[in-house]
């Protein structure tokens, strides 16, 4: 396996992302790409990470394999690589080396780990409010409520989609209309943790475009991409219900 990437950031981002929310995932390295499906610890949020093969500058496997990767350890190495640096990772037995190439040429070996783990199957979930919208309004709506309260409120309907966060004696509001984003919806409500959507948002310097679907107190999906296609971002986040 010899994967090699001439601009890593968008790789070296998606990874720290997701470290932020798992510590040990099994990579999957197939003829179409490399991909992670990994869930919390608190099973709560699923995560799926896919990067197509044509993302890398070179890209070679014999046959399909599976990684067992930490994910912190895989950040630490990855962020020692510079956005002008081409990056390499080759697999060697139970080792993954990486290579740095730049001014200097430096490299790490970094111990695959066994995750054992199921593999975590995608839902098949049905929704009645899809909303599509910018990244960065998104991003902001969510650092707005996110001053105020632990959880944020959805509500769509075909004509609005609002994120409404309410504490103890403050509030915030924020509302898009069909001006701001694409919205095809059912009259919809649903609370999800901030602390989740928090760390979801900052996705936003990988995609330029978010699509939002949920349902009435259902799982919420978040699907970003960016325009070039070099990677897709995904995560169902499970609804905080909470009794009258």
């Amino acid at each position: 396996m010899l994967l090699k990437l001439d601009n890593p950031k968008f790789f070296i981002d998606s990874i720290s992302l997701l470290s932020e929310l798992v510590l040990e995932v099994k990579a999957k390295i197939t003829k179409a790409g490399f991909e992670i499906t990994a869930i919390d610890p608190a099973n709560v949020a699923l995560t799926i990470l896919k990067i197509p093969a044509k993302a890398f500058s070179q890209y070679e496997i014999e046959e399909d394999q599976e990684i067992g990767l930490n994910l912190e350890d895989f950040k630490q190495f990855l962020r020692r690589a510079s956005p002008s640096s081409s990056l390499i990772i080759e697999r060697k037995d139970n080792i993954l080396k990486l290579k740095i190439q730049e001014k200097a040429k430096r490299s790490f070996n970094l111990a695959l780990i066994n995750v054992e783990a199921e593999e975590k199957k995608i839902p098949n979930l049905s929704f009645n409010a899809k909303i599509e919208l910018d990244t960065a309004l998104f991003a902001e709506a969510i650092n707005d409520a996110s001053v105020v309260a632990d959880s944020a409120a959805f509500f769509a309907n075909n004509n609005s989609f609002i994120i409404e966060a309410k504490g103890t004696l403050n509030s915030s509001k924020i509302e898009f209309t069909s001006d701001e984003a694409n919205i095809i919806a059912k009259e919809s409500k649903a609370k999800y943790s901030l602390d989740y959507l928090a760390k979801f948002i900052k996705a936003s310097k990988l995609a330029d475009k978010l699509t939002i679907n949920f349902s009435n107190d259902y799982p919420a999906r978040f699907d970003f991409k960016n325009k070039e296609k070099l990677v897709e971002l995904s995560f169902i986040l499970a609804p905080r219900v909470e009794e009258e």
